[in-house]
């Protein structure tokens, strides 16, 4: 897809043709804002699995799988084969993994470092743990793994949680405590993985130091001032500079975990009903999911956030969730009711749609039917407000799928009561998935630009040029693996880059993109949105722009005419 997904993506790919795997460049730009182990790990899988999309996605697929896993041996080891079955369960269907690893971004890698931390430090400091040594340094590991996927959140989530679990069980100050956990060569561990990738990128990108809080435009002070007090403090502090991201409302935040947990949360009541008391095992565990869930939110809400940044604690839920489930009780039992109607109600909701659009004729593609809300792009989940009733009738087949799906989950959980009710749900969520994954196939032309890409590689060779910035048409850089020129897009986040010392000149205004436009020596085209082409039009006359191709709202022109006539939507999605 466009946006983050494919950008991540072509760092990967830039990173593997160009042998440096220190400095991140889009464009030929250098984009230091995200620590590289992602990069590292796409770039790898290309290496050895050539360069595709489902490459790409391939390491954090196999992360999402892990942290399932991982999960469920965490719950099993803590309260029993039962529980870790449960928790498992409610890590793998659960609404907001299935979102949020859609996108090519690490935070499920670095959820599996955090939950990987929390299950060492109890393993390290449980009395019957044979290898206690081994989990401290397996705790030490995941730190030094964590800085190198998303900096110093990696370790402030697991070691302020687990500062916060031990004052509360008397260990914080116990000369066993540090003993067990192995401090000094624990640091050693964290900085022979982490540190080299620091160093180097702070030697490759100068200035090495910047003493000054403030971010503006037009500054450039290297990657140490911009990788730790642009991208973390002043980030945390709403000061960063450029603004290219808007933050979740707080309680919005907040109440969201009901459907990332979805339809597992139907269940948060009856965690009121477990023991805390940290006196054995489960009672440790539960203590220090409460401590890693609570931090973490309370630390998000005074800062700015995305829907997905906290994801990390989603282990932690499920650890309680699938206690609280094995328990049983009365809230569990109401909790299966009340998902049961939930579960009646969308599939209602679902066929009443199906039967209002039945007859809505899907000329072109999704795009001709959705609304756009440009401001509400700097979510993860922006476009959803895009939506329109009409736009129902080009999902007539997912949809369908889903109304199965949740009438599959209202009549299980309806009839059945404990583990029954639990696969039920489970088998509706696998369905749901499905039906989202054809959803989103069919949103592929307005959140991908791969159409376009497809015919840009069949059309003859020339110079591209896209409007805007580079995440809105990155899907054409990583399918063409080409760079590109820039019209009036010097802004987010390639900002920054492009002030540093013999930064590439890839930005270009519209008198600029006149002057090549109209040269009779080259060939151009151009990407840009359907909305914009009469401003083009005005600026060059609509003579000079014939058209490529068309899909998903956005158009490819170029300078010179074509033999062969514009490709359809049906053709370049081919």
């Amino acid at each position: 897809m466009d946006d983050v997904d494919a950008v991540q993506a072509q760092i990967a790919r830039t990173m593997l043709e160009s042998g440096d795997w220190v400095t991140a460049r889009l464009d030929g730009l250098i984009y230091l804002e995200k620590a590289p182990l992602i990069y590292w790990m796409d770039a790898v899988s290309f290496k050895f699995f050539g360069v595709h999309d489902w490459t790409a996605r391939l390491p954090v697929a196999l992360s999402t799988v892990a942290l399932c896993l991982l999960t469920a041996a965490f719950g099993a080891w803590a309260f029993g084969k039962r529980v870790g079955l449960y928790a498992g369960l409610c890590m793998s269907t659960c609404v907001g993994l299935f979102l949020f690893t859609r996108i090519l971004i690490p935070d499920v890698m670095l959820t599996f470092t955090v939950a990987l931390a929390m299950w060492a430090l109890l393993r390290a400091l449980d009395e019957e743990e044979t290898h206690p040594r081994l989990w401290a340094l397996l705790l030490a590991a995941s730190f030094g793994v964590g800085l190198l996927l998303k900096s110093l959140i990696a370790v402030l989530f697991p070691v302020a949680a687990g500062l916060i679990y031990l004052f509360l069980t008397r260990q914080l100050f116990s000369t066993r405590t540090w003993k067990r956990l192995h401090l000094f060569t624990g640091v050693l561990v964290v900085l022979l993985i982490a540190a080299p990738w620091h160093i180097l990128a702070t030697l490759q990108n100068p200035p090495y130091f910047a003493w000054t809080l403030h971010s503006g435009p037009g500054q450039y002070h290297g990657f140490l001032w911009f990788f730790f007090i642009n991208e973390q403090l002043l980030r945390f502090l709403n000061l960063r500079y450029p603004r290219d991201y808007d933050t979740v409302p707080r309680l919005y935040f907040w109440l969201f975990h009901l459907i990332w947990l979805f339809p597992w949360s139907v269940y948060f009541p009856a965690i009121a009903k477990l023991s805390f008391k940290p006196v054995d095992r489960p009672g440790q565990t539960r203590l220090l999911a409460l401590c890693w869930t609570g931090f973490m939110l309370v630390f998000f809400t005074f800062s700015t956030t995305q829907e997905y940044y906290s994801m990390p604690c989603y282990p932690a839920l499920a650890l309680l969730l699938g206690s609280a489930m094995a328990m049983g009780g009365d809230w569990v039992r109401r909790g299966t009711r009340v998902l049961a109607a939930i579960s009646a109600c969308a599939a209602v909701a679902i066929f009443a749609i199906l039967f209002h659009v039945h007859g809505l004729p899907t000329p072109g593609d999704i795009s001709s039917a959705l609304s756009h809300h440009p401001k509400a792009y700097t979510l993860s989940l922006g476009h959803m407000q895009d939506l329109t009733f009409d736009s129902f009738a080009y999902l007539r087949l997912p949809l369908l799928l889903a109304g199965i799906a949740f009438l599959i989950g209202a009549l299980g959980t309806l009839r059945a009561t404990g583990q029954r009710a639990f696969l039920a749900a489970a088998l509706m969520m696998v369905l749901f998935f499905q039906a989202a994954r054809l959803a989103m196939v069919v949103f592929d032309p307005y959140l991908s630009s791969r159409p376009l890409a497809n015919a840009l590689m069949q059309a003859p060779k020339g110079q591209l040029i896209t409007q805007g910035f580079f995440y809105q048409f990155s899907s054409v850089f990583f399918y063409t693996d080409r760079q590109a020129l820039l019209v009036s897009g010097r802004r987010a986040n390639l900002e920054y880059g492009s002030d540093a010392p013999d930064a590439p000149q890839v930005f270009i205004d519209d008198f600029q993109f006149k002057n090549l436009w109209t040269q009779l020596d080259r060939r151009y085209y151009l990407l840009t949105f359907t909305s914009a082409l009469p401003h083009y039009e005005d600026l060059i006359g609509s003579a000079q722009l014939h058209e490529v191709a068309e899909s998903g709202g956005k158009v490819l022109v170029t300078n010179e005419p074509l033999e062969q006539k514009p490709l359809s939507p049906a053709q370049v999605s081919r």
